[in-house]
């Protein structure tokens, strides 16, 4: 009964993308809806922040699905349709933000933490191998002789 609800729980979680754009949303034209599909996943939904406007059931997501539409139907280009989204929303409503001056942290800031965690494993690896292994106390002499004892007598 568990995995049953739990596979039906998975189920709905994965299909609730597909159910995102609704028929009132789509345009005649299969090309022009292509092409609204095709932008509306490269869009951010400001609600969900990381989720694309296509997969987003959030009410705001299907207003710019629509503003989108409207876009393309009027005559826009990809191009133009997505300025007008970015020019009232920032660079945030873009899933694949441009590389400039203000968001080279963003694309920068994981090959400089890599970089940086590498440089501390290096010395840190590198302070290990010159400490070397420290000699055995007499106790533990002792010890690992008696173990070893124990063991001839097993073998």
């Amino acid at each position: 009964m568990r995995r049953l609800t739990l596979a039906a729980a998975a189920a709905l979680a994965l299909a609730a993308p597909a159910f995102a754009v609704t028929p009132d949303e789509q345009l005649r034209d299969p090309k022009l809806e292509a092409r609204a599909r095709a932008l509306s996943q490269e869009l951010r939904c400001l609600v969900c922040q990381n989720q694309s406007i296509d997969d987003s059931t959030a009410p705001l997501a299907h207003d710019l699905r629509v503003i989108l539409r409207e876009r393309l139907a009027a005559g826009d280009s990809d191009r133009q349709a997505v300025d007008y989204l970015v020019a009232r929303y920032g660079d945030f409503v873009l899933l694949k933000p441009p590389f400039q001056p203000d968001t080279w942290a963003l694309w920068l800031g994981p090959l400089a933490v890599l970089l940086a965690g590498g440089a501390g494993a290096a010395i840190y690896l590198r302070a290990r191998a010159r400490a070397g292994e420290a000699p055995l106390s007499a106790a533990e002499e002792a010890e690992a002789a008696r173990l070893m004892a124990t063991q001839d007598k097993l073998d």
